[in-house]
């Protein structure tokens, strides 16, 4: 596996193209520090020789001779904290060190100098394999400044990528509301075959095409996609998308789109119906900056880029200013005015499970319709079956007599009945047929069969329930899972 694959959504803090620097080693006789943090990767020439010996293409010692062992300081380009490293040993195969440790400390350059530096050990000792990605997570609580690799006891290491999140730094006015320096990055892409997802908020213009976001050629043409969490949400008046060096390989045209959740899943957001056009969709031209206006300025916590049909972007740009959604959302301002008790009441009647209600209790205010339609589909599938089945308890079965539903559910009889308005009308064959097949459905399955009855008619909701019997218990109960979500979407609608 590759570091753009294990660590893909993660920000390589220590490079060059951030501004990291190699400040300070114990030995660079054969080959210098400053290469350990080059964004590109590390390349080999059999036939080039300096006067010190083969040329090499990272940093690396010389044998060494006395006891000890050797090491590199290297200054993140932004302050962050660590999530992994990658000690890439590329085209060192007989002079690679056999083991390496990993030190962080958030310090200054003068304290490296005058060696006062408290480091904390954040990756033990490891052993390394020769010309390899030599990939390793790193658990260090706090954020660092500053890394030190420590080699045992010397040798060649190619490049050191330290992965992590960055620390925001406050800025003020109009800004790159996408800036890495910001905490912007990217979350999700469809692809990226050619180059990593990261590259495309990198600071600075794209200096070769690998420096940038390019996704495979897609067979047959469709499109490609990346999710951005923005550092800062806010209103986007401009956003440029840059083909720098991108000439043969370019997408056609593009669209971004966005969506105000903050702190979503970034699993949540693939294919959420919620993303609507900031842009129009525009036509792309080859290594060019394009600024593009929006046509609806959110705000926004997260945008996504669509490409059609495939290719490279090298930058995106998300100019604007600071800002959260205004106005007066019905629903919004009721759940946020709620006392805790009223509000798990109100969620009770959209979902029978406690532990559902509760959790949507703690997750509150909420901030959009998407946040909270959002939250409560999250919070429900991290439930457990019985959690499922308790919610379950509180539908009554699919064409039961009303009379007997009010008595039972007192609470929800009125939208129960509005729910299953399509038996009104059903002939008696059907409504016998449906009273088998849930007494059928109960011995089976040890709970009531549940459907989405919105806009059914009758004869519809027998056939899904006759479909359905044949089902293996454990793909049923999470069928029916599936329609609860669809029940508790419509029933936090009418909350407003």
């Amino acid at each position: 596996m590759s570091d753009i694959e294990a660590f893909a959504g993660w920000l390589d803090l220590a490079s060059s193209a951030l501004g990291g620097r190699a400040i300070a080693t114990s030995d660079d006789w054969f080959a210098g520090m400053e290469h350990l943090v080059e964004p590109k990767p590390a390349r080999f020439d059999p036939t080039t020789y300096t006067e010190r010996g083969k040329e090499m293409d990272g940093w690396e010692s010389r044998r060494k001779r006395v006891p000890g062992h050797d090491w590199c300081v290297v200054r993140l380009g932004v302050r962050g904290s660590l999530a992994g490293v990658d000690i890439d040993t590329s085209h060192f195969l007989g002079n690679h060190p056999p083991f390496a440790s990993l030190d962080a400390a958030d310090t200054t350059d003068a304290e490296v100098a005058a060696g006062t530096v408290r480091w904390t050990r954040v990756l033990p000792s490891v052993p390394l394999r020769r010309g390899s990605h030599n990939l390793q997570p790193v658990r260090a609580e706090g954020s660092f400044t500053h890394v030190r690799l420590n080699i045992y006891p010397d040798g060649g290491v190619a490049r050191l990528r330290v992965y992590g999140t960055p620390d925001p730094v406050e800025d003020g006015g109009r800004m790159d509301l996408a800036a890495l320096h910001l905490g912007g990055r990217p979350l999700a892409c469809s692809d990226m075959f050619f180059s990593p997802m990261t590259n495309l908020l990198l600071p600075g213009r794209s200096t070769y095409m690998g420096n940038g976001w390019e996704t495979r050629r897609s067979r047959p043409p469709g499109e490609d996609w990346i999710i951005v969490a923005l550092g800062v949400p806010g209103l986007v008046d401009e956003v440029l998308l840059d083909t720098g060096h991108f000439k043969g390989n370019y997408p056609d045209r593009a669209v971004v789109e966005g969506l105000w959740w903050p702190d979503a899943p970034p699993q949540a957001l693939i294919g959420h119906p919620d993303w609507r056009p900031a842009t129009p969709k525009v036509r792309l031209r080859a290594d060019t900056e394009h600024e593009v206006s929006t046509s609806d300025r959110g705000p926004y916590t997260h945008l996504r880029l669509r490409i059609f049909p495939d290719g490279g972007v090298a930058r995106m740009r998300a100019f604007g200013v600071p800002a959260r959604p205004e106005g007066h959302d019905p629903l919004l301002h009721r759940l946020a005015r709620a006392s805790d008790a009223e509000l798990r009441e109100w969620m009770l009647k959209c979902c029978g499970s406690r532990r559902w209600a509760d959790g949507m209790v703690e997750l509150r205010p909420f901030s959009s319709r998407t946040q909270l339609f959002g939250m409560a589909e999250q919070v429900w599938w991290h439930l457990a079956d019985e959690d499922w089945k308790e919610a379950f308890t509180h539908h009554p079965r699919i064409g039961e007599d009303p009379d007997a539903l009010r008595r039972r559910f007192a609470s929800t009889a009125t939208w129960s009945e509005g729910e299953q308005a399509g038996m009104a009308g059903a002939d008696e064959a059907t409504l016998a047929a449906l009273a088998d097949g849930n007494r059928e459905y109960e011995a089976r399955f040890d709970h009531v069969f549940l459907i989405c009855a919105t806009g059914l008619s009758a004869a519809t909701m027998l056939g899904e329930l006759r479909a359905r019997l044949p089902n293996d218990p454990a793909a049923e109960l999470r069928i029916a899972a599936g329609e609860q979500v669809k029940i508790t979407a419509l029933r936090l609608e009418k909350l407003a």
